[in-house]
């Protein structure tokens, strides 16, 4: 670190001027240097909307201030404070969020800008605050704590090993650990997966399995969230969303999602799970550094996700609370492990799961996968 440089103040503003907000997205992209190989660029396009209030549906229901830090005119970190309106109406709990977080390794940046945010979120009437959220638990959330080495999945954080310290210093405590499996098919248990499957649909009679009907893709994805507010209700953090913020999401996924790799779990013909598995992108993207796709990044872009895709992740499973128990994930896990080499995929991470899961936990790891990842969720009252 540079001593001359950390003596020098640090002044945090809000973001107002189309030049700051340009400033705020690009700052990751000169952060994560060589030091950092593992990070992942998003698109640039892809941080614009989510940051865009008239684009993203997320700001139909909350809000969000961007910070950014600057030393000598240089920009050094920044954060944003949010409002989650959906959070609210569930929870009723007066807590805001933090998200977009990045910094120098300098606690007297972390310090300023976690000042900041939490500032404008005592404004707003809150007392407490959580994070990071990008700007929600139903987008790109949480911050790495172990397993650095390795780059994240598609849709998973990266960030320097030292925000954890730095938050834990300004006074934030643990609020939730979560996992990243991953299971190679190397070493998969399938005869133990098949031997389950068979006992569950013994035990529960009329379950049917299919895939993803694309030619019913809206329909299909309001019942996946349908499915997943019921299924995530009591869940630690779990926030609904909104009709519009799914129809987003249906129009997001519908560009990378294989078919194949997407399962429902019928009844008598009526859905009642789902899985969603998808092609972890990420491993494309890095082959596009500075998260342009002209004049360079889109050939690049197109010829990786061609060739250089073989792991995939599942983000997200549910099973509607009348069946919870009764061993539906186990269809869905053997159907997605059995189909991933056919569709060009080797392994798959699944993430997250949440520390509180211990029979999810308990199940993934019977079947061969070892933990890859250490995330977690930081919260703090605001005084």
């Amino acid at each position: 670190m540079d001593s001359t440089a950390t003596a020098a103040s640090v002044d945090v503003q809000p973001v107002r001027s189309r030049s700051d907000r340009n400033a705020f997205i690009d700052f990751p992209y000169s952060f994560y240097t060589d030091e950092y190989p593992n990070w992942v660029p998003p698109l640039r396009r892809e941080v614009k909307h989510v940051l865009d209030p008239s684009k993203n549906a997320f700001f139909e229901h909350g809000e969000a201030q961007l910070f950014l830090a600057r030393r000598n005119g240089r920009v050094v970190g920044r954060i944003a404070g949010i409002i989650n309106g959906m959070h609210l109406r569930k929870y009723d709990d007066d807590n805001g969020f933090f998200g977009f977080f990045e910094c120098d390794e300098d606690y007297t940046v972390a310090e300023e800008l976690l000042d900041a945010a939490t500032g404008w979120l005592r404004e707003k009437g809150m007392t407490g605050v959580r994070g990071p959220a990008n700007p929600s638990l139903n987008d790109t959330a949480g911050l790495l704590v172990d397993g650095f080495d390795r780059e994240p999945s598609i849709l998973m954080p990266y960030n320097p090993p030292y925000h954890e310290d730095f938050l834990l210093r300004y006074g934030f405590d643990r609020a939730m650990t979560m996992w990243a499996y991953y299971v190679h098919k190397k070493y998969v248990q399938f005869d133990r997966l098949k031997r389950g499957a068979e006992l569950v649909k013994r035990r529960t009679p009329g379950l049917t399995l299919r895939t993803l009907n694309m030619d019913r893709f809206e329909e299909e994805a309001k019942c996946v969230v349908d499915i997943y507010n019921e299924a995530w209700a009591d869940n630690w953090g779990h926030v609904p969303m909104t009709e519009a913020e799914i129809d987003q999401l249906a129009g997001q996924l519908k560009q990378i999602v294989e078919p194949d790799m997407i399962f429902f779990v019928e009844h008598d013909g009526e859905p009642v799970a789902f899985s969603i598995t998808l092609p972890n992108i990420n491993q494309a993207l890095q082959q596009v550094p500075d998260g342009r796709l002209f004049p360079l990044g889109l050939p690049k872009l197109l010829l990786n996700a061609h060739y250089g895709i073989y792991e995939c992740r599942m983000p997200l499973m549910g099973v509607r609370k009348d069946f919870q128990g009764k061993g539906l994930d186990a269809l869905l896990v053997l159907a997605t492990i059995e189909s991933g080499p056919p569709n060009g995929f080797d392994a798959c991470e699944m993430s997250w799961v949440l520390d509180s899961n211990d029979r999810l936990k308990n199940h993934i790891e019977s079947l061969g996968a070892v933990v890859d990842k250490e995330y977690a969720m930081f919260e703090s009252s605001i005084p």
